[in-house]
C-alpha cells in the first residue's frame, strides 16, 4: 500500500488525473484479498495490484473509461466455462473490484 500512496503523491505533483482500483470482495482462491489497490494515471501507467496480474490490463482500460466519464463501476472478475473469450481468473477465485476516479489534489496539500 506504500506503494501506491507514494505513487499518488508523485502522480499529484506531476498534474496527473488517477482512478482508483480497491478488491471490495474475494472469494475462493482469489489471487489478493479485500483491501488491495492499485492506482492507474491517466497515461495509463499503474501501481500496487488487484490480481497479481491475472485481471490488470482490463482493470487499466477500465480506470480509464471511468476517468473519461468521471463515473465509479464495480468490475467483477471469476472463471466462467467462456473463459476463451473473457477476462478472468484461471485461479477458480472471484473478485470485485471498486474502481473511482481519485479527486485532484486539494490547495492544502503538499505539492
Amino acid at each position: 500500500m506504500r506503494d501506491v500512496l507514494d505513487t499518488i503523491r508523485q502522480w499529484r505533483r506531476q498534474g496527473k488525473r488517477m482512478a482508483l482500483a480497491t478488491v471490495v470482495r474475494a472469494e475462493g482462491s482469489a489471487p489478493r484479498r479485500e483491501g488491495a489497490r492499485m492506482v492507474v494515471s491517466e497515461d495509463g501507467e499503474m501501481a500496487g495490484s488487484v490480481s497479481g496480474g491475472c485481471v490488470e490490463a482490463d482493470v487499466i482500460y477500465q480506470a480509464q473509461e471511468v476517468l473519461k466519464s468521471g463515473q465509479p463501476r464495480l468490475l467483477r472478475y471469476a472463471i466462467t466455462d467462456d473463459m476463451v473469450w473473457e477476462v478472468g481468473l484461471a485461479c477458480g477465485g472471484t473478485i470485485e473490484v471498486w474502481v473511482e476516479p481519485l479527486p485532484e489534489a486539494s490547495a492544502e496539500e503538499e505539492p
